[in-house]
């Protein structure tokens, strides 16, 4: 049984804005992004400043920014005006407001919100956790891209990383047993429940939504448990460079924190 996304939920993103944006700038969040641009920037064509892409539930702007810096045109879909606004500065401070447009609206609705086809590329990076139904977002997703050169980035929360998370990070067995079948965990930062994916999973919901995964990387391996002896600030590159080497490899992908599927929509022509 999947629970539903509520007017709670949308509540907590608007107010703890602020907070997102800061857990962004600690090592943690910049592992995640950074991780994820990487993944992306192996992905993405070479002539990708002509590509338009969708940043469903983009927040503060973090990805948006940088395939903006890159020549793609950006239109971020967010819920939260709070969030929004720190991605209207974001933009304005990095120099690419005129490439990235902001638009208030639920993902849920994303069929509503865009033509068919609108798009080349789609991030739905965290969105899927906090809706109700993925399955219908993806669909909405794949109907937004173009036929000829739909390319989509989903990253989610991996179940076996919550669960090691749970036992080596927090010390809590109870947690961590109950992670190894539970759909839902708890979300540290907002608070509440967040949908926990197993990447057999995400690649069934893919495939039924029309999505041919090319990619599968894992995000933050081995970070989340590094002894206090080592610094996440001065080693940050060395923590990076070794992250990567270990996403890149589906024994260590397996129990990372977070699954990063890139793939294009099915019929899509390989790059």
């Amino acid at each position: 049984m999947q629970e539903s996304t509520t007017s709670t939920d949308f509540e907590r993103f608007q107010q703890d804005a602020p907070k997102y944006a800061a857990y962004l700038e600690t090592p943690e969040g910049r592992l995640r992004i950074d991780l994820a641009f990487a993944n992306l920037q192996d992905f993405l064509p070479q002539d990708s400043h002509s590509l338009r892409a969708l940043d469903l539930g983009g927040g503060t702007g973090a990805l948006a920014v940088r395939l903006a810096q890159l020549g793609i045109e950006v239109t971020l879909l967010d819920g939260s005006p709070a969030m929004l606004d720190i991605a209207k500065r974001a933009a304005a401070q990095a120099g690419v407001s005129e490439k990235i447009a902001l638009k208030l609206g639920d993902v849920t609705q994303l069929a509503s919100l865009f033509p068919a086809g609108s798009f080349d590329l789609i991030l739905c990076h965290n969105v899927l956790e906090f809706v109700g139904d993925p399955s219908a977002v993806l669909r909405s997703a794949a109907r937004s891209l173009r036929n000829s050169y739909g390319m989509i980035s989903v990253l989610v929360r991996n179940r076996p990383g919550e669960v090691l998370k749970a036992a080596l990070q927090n010390g809590d067995l109870a947690a961590a047993e109950r992670n190894l079948t539970s759909e839902w965990g708890d979300e540290s930062l907002y608070g509440g429940k967040v949908q926990l994916f197993a990447v057999e999973n995400l690649r069934t919901i893919l495939r039924e939504s029309s999505f041919t995964v090319a990619l599968e990387r894992g995000v933050r391996v081995i970070s989340d448990y590094l002894p206090p002896a080592i610094s996440r600030d001065n080693e940050y590159r060395r923590i990076f460079d070794l992250e990567r080497r270990l996403g890149m490899r589906p024994e260590f992908a397996a129990v990372a924190r977070y699954t990063h599927c890139l793939g294009h929509r099915s019929g899509s022509p390989a790059r």
